[in-house]
């Protein structure tokens, strides 16, 4: 395996690295990198991952410069690999939102993290980010994504997972059906009658970028992707009760 290197903004990098095995087209796993004074990596990789993860992010910046770990849930592939970062980057913390830090994170980080309330803002040093809690959105009781207000971009985590592997960036695309094919596949997504109205209050941010921990990041009117998902979940949840 091998982890590509792109600039998908201004100074967010996408890494991506396809796994072969976990579905017959392959499955991308992606970290983002967002090189700023104090750099934030938003997930880190499985631990097994660590090496090409490292390597990646050494071809944009020194590792141990390193400052926020951050990620959409706690599950392996978004942060199993949190403490070989903590132990890489020395001045490193994990930011996370207050119900994450309490429920899982102040015991699995080998250093305390860094506790951030949902909406609250952090200077990075020529970019600015928003941490937003979205509960069980798509999935996880702690579950959050982060908004790079300098470049638009929305880190969102699992939302959109898509099967196969494919261009770094993708404009003005159809995002959503191959998402909605994804969860049916996987059923991953965690579908309530919060689902719809967090995925609209989302695309009130109007995201120039989307950047997909599963599938290429999508550049575009981002607000229009997140309502079509949005619009895609309600109807099934009322088919379902229905």
């Amino acid at each position: 395996m091998d982890t590509s290197v792109h600039e998908i903004a201004d100074g967010v990098y996408r890494l991506s690295t396809c796994l072969p095995d976990v579905t017959p087209d392959g499955f991308t796993m992606n970290q983002y990198l967002i090189d700023a004074e104090e750099p934030l990596l938003f997930h880190t990789g499985l631990r097994g991952m660590f090496p090409l993860v490292a390597d990646a992010v050494g071809r944009i910046m020194d590792p141990a410069r390193l400052r926020w770990i951050s990620f959409g849930h706690v599950e392996a592939d978004e942060c199993g690999a949190m403490n070989e970062w903590l132990a890489r980057a020395p001045d490193a913390r994990v930011l996370f939102n207050q119900l994450g830090c309490m429920v899982s994170l102040s015991d699995l980080a080998d250093r305390p993290p860094e506790p951030v309330g949902d909406g609250e803002r952090r200077e990075l040093g020529g970019h600015v980010v928003r941490t937003i809690a979205t509960p069980h959105v798509p999935h996880g009781w702690e579950a959050q994504v982060i908004y790079d207000e300098t470049t638009g971009t929305l880190l969102c985590g699992d939302l959109f997972t898509r099967t196969g592997d494919g261009p770094a960036l993708v404009h003005d695309a159809d995002i959503v059906t191959p998402a909605l094919a994804a969860d049916a596949m996987f059923g991953a997504t965690a579908l309530t009658t919060g689902t719809a109205p967090a995925l609209r209050g989302l695309a009130e941010l109007e995201p120039r970028t989307l950047a997909l921990m599963h599938g290429p990041a999508y550049a575009g009117d981002g607000a229009a992707a997140l309502s079509g998902l949005a619009d895609a979940y309600a109807a099934r949840l009322a088919r379902e009760v229905a």
